[in-house]
């Protein structure tokens, strides 16, 4: 295993994650670094950032795929870019293991590294959850529920068992979080308009279920929101389990804790994150969620003080939130801290890299929330004030198209929107993207045509 040195001698910043909080810190370091001060290095198993707010609409159909990722070559002029894996970190002699996809893995030495690898799904040993559950942590999973879901109405459609049918259009949503509930509704939202194409199906045959574990949902929001979103949802025939917990899915044959047994085609989790597995195999201290410890000012530090040179912020670090609105004394992992740990995070390193001794500490009071629940409908909360229906599900449009990083996707963004008002949005699935070569495949195994005898004058 080859060691890459920094040819260009010059430091080193890693930045190792390529999302919001990589992307947006490795431009501020770009801007602000002098002419030969330092190199910036991204590595990223995917060459592209995906806003994670968006990942609700990609799948309902209300944006592209390609609108809510941003490239980062083209958006990091002038750092290295890696599409790789960070598979090791070993701190004490500043080198990482880099494996890319289909290469030989080497080791990349650095001067500071920056942990922004953010967060993962936290599955939970429920039998037959690996098996056959999706969660929604990146832009080809959101394709990918789109498909599936509009593809169970076509399937259906044709089917003459009734216990097949009815578990083809039973999809279960495991989590009452912000991301499960918007999704949720999303997708209840255009399979409902979806089904008003087929005259073998009502509204009558889908069935959306949602299973939370706590006595209420989305825990960002006060209590009378939380119970007008359950009201909202029971209303649009959704049903809502509380306190429950999926207790089996083995075979696609769902259990819950409350003791109703169905079967059900489709189970998405979403039912919480837990910080990127990478940091496990590293020297770097991490807390009891296995999230990297730091101060304030981003600065990582163990039992024994800070640790010189390395960083970390966002999904895969522990905050402390000084504004003293954070679960445990901690930033919550969402995209509104991202948004503003970059610009300290990029400072600070700054500073770091220069011999200073003053560094920014990173404080947020939170604006609010918001959330999209389908088409003009939606939930928000600033302060005091709440907000319910179309005014809210305007405000979630306008933060996050207002958020997304890069001018050209925001037009994008809001083209697909506007588009989408005018025409309506595409209720219709792709089909074989994760076996393209299907088609090909099946002509070339076809039988050649027979031979016509030609008539004998």
């Amino acid at each position: 295993m080859a060691l890459i040195r920094n040819s260009k001698l010059r430091p080193r910043i890693l930045v190792v994650g390529g999302g919001y909080l990589g992307l947006v810190t490795a431009q501020n370091l770009l801007k602000n670094l002098g002419r030969g001060e330092a190199t910036v290095t991204v590595v990223d198993p995917n060459p592209y950032m995906t806003y994670l707010p968006f990942l609700p609409e990609v799948a309902a159909g209300s944006i592209e795929p390609r609108h809510a990722v941003v490239p980062l070559r083209r958006n990091l002029s002038g750092a290295e870019v890696i599409t790789a894996k960070v598979t090791s970190i070993n701190h004490g002699d500043k080198f990482v293991t880099v494996e890319p996809e289909n290469d030989e893995a080497f080791e990349l030495d650095y001067d500071h590294i920056i942990m922004a690898a953010g967060s993962v799904a936290r599955a939970l040993p429920i039998p037959g959850l690996k098996e056959n559950a999706i969660a929604l942590k990146r832009i080809e999973e959101a394709v990918a529920l789109r498909d599936h879901l509009l593809s169970r109405l076509a399937d259906a459609s044709l089917m003459e068992d009734d216990d097949e049918r009815r578990k083809a259009l039973t999809f279960v949503f495991v989590g009452g979080g912000f991301a499960g509930i918007e999704l949720l509704a999303e997708l209840e939202d255009v399979v409902r308009s979806a089904v008003a194409q087929y005259e073998t199906l009502t509204e009558a045959d889908v069935r959306f279920v949602l299973v939370e574990a706590l006595e209420r949902v989305m825990p960002e929001v006060g209590e009378a929101q939380a119970r007008w979103v359950v009201e909202h949802m029971r209303e649009r025939g959704i049903d809502v389990y509380l306190e429950t917990f999926l207790q089996d899915c083995t075979d696609k044959h769902v259990k819950l804790s409350s003791g109703e047994e169905f079967d059900a085609d489709t189970i998405v989790w979403s039912a919480g994150v837990k910080a990127n597995p990478i940091l496990v195999d590293s020297d770097l201290p991490l807390d009891e969620r296995g999230r990297v410890t730091v101060r304030a000012d981003l600065r990582v530090e163990g039992d024994n003080g800070v640790v010189e040179g390395a960083w970390a912020a966002g999904d895969n670090a522990a905050v402390p939130d000084l504004s003293g609105g954070g679960v445990g004394g901690y930033c919550v992992p969402n995209a509104q801290h991202a948004v503003r740990q970059a610009p300290v995070l990029a400072a600070n390193v700054l500073a770091g890299l220069r011999g200073e001794t003053e560094f920014k500490q990173y404080f947020h009071k939170t604006i609010g929330t918001v959330a999209g629940l389908g088409l003009y409908k939606g939930v928000s909360q600033m302060g005091d004030f709440e907000a319910r229906g179309v005014l809210a599900w305007l405000m979630h449009r306008a933060y996050h198209g207002y958020a997304i990083p890069t001018v050209d996707r925001k037009v994008k963004v809001f083209g697909n929107w506007i588009l989408n008002a005018i025409v309506g949005r595409d209720a219709m699935p792709l089909a074989d993207l994760d076996v393209p070569r299907k088609n090909f495949v099946e002509a070339a195994n076809s039988k050649p045509a027979p031979k016509k005898e030609t008539a004998k004058a």
